[in-house]
């Protein structure tokens, strides 16, 4: 049986859906953390959403963290999940460690911004 196949995007079976996300390649789950762009952002770049990256300032939407902002300090493609500096837990020993948080509860604030990341994006005309 195959690991994982471009097809099975195509499936209604929740089944088979959770298994197209679960073994899907990096380079497919990069797609997985897109983000939603603030309203000002939305306008200059004619884009709902971009993937998230290290350095770029988002803002919280859902949860006990609701509205706290920060710089995005590392993106686990693996287990599609981002962590934002400044945003901590305790542990039960003490230690602090970074809250991870869900792509679809974010929102890009300001982008980190470099030659690479924008060659396909172009900004939308005034």
């Amino acid at each position: 049986m195959k690991k994982w196949s471009p097809k099975w995007k195509s499936s209604k079976s929740p089944r088979k859906q959770r298994k197209y996300r679960y073994n899907a390649p990096l380079h497919v789950k990069r797609k997985f953390l897109s983000v939603h762009l603030s309203k000002e952002l939305r306008k200059k770049y004619g884009k709902r959403a971009l993937p998230v990256r290290k350095g770029d300032e988002v803002v919280v939407l859902r949860g006990k963290y609701k509205k706290m902002s920060g710089k995005v300090s590392k993106v686990d493609v693996k287990n599609c999940k981002v962590y934002i500096e400044g945003i901590t837990r305790k542990k039960v020993a003490g230690t602090e460690i970074l809250v991870k948080f869900e792509p679809s509860n974010l929102m890009i604030t300001n982008l980190y911004e470099d030659k690479k990341r924008f060659k396909n994006v172009k900004v939308a005309a005034k």
